[in-house]
């Protein structure tokens, strides 16, 4: 049971760090994270893994409603 536990988390961390990757070579990194949508597809595209090699290209779009003045 331990060694299960060790290879899923073992797979986890490597999904998660190509998903970073994929993230990095998509120049999501560079600049601020102005809006949701951009923390949004950062997020995604993490969670997508090595899923974005074969084609996916996760995008998130969403509206944040602006405060009352």
């Amino acid at each position: 049971m331990r060694i299960i536990s060790f290879f899923v988390s073992l797979i986890l961390v490597v999904w998660l760090a190509i998903g970073a990757a994929a993230a990095g070579q998509r120049d999501y990194y560079g600049g601020s994270l102005t809006n949701c949508a951009k923390a949004g597809t950062i997020a995604v595209t993490i969670l997508a893994g090595p899923l974005n090699y074969v084609g996916v290209n996760p995008k998130v779009s969403c509206r944040v409603p602006r405060p009352s003045t």
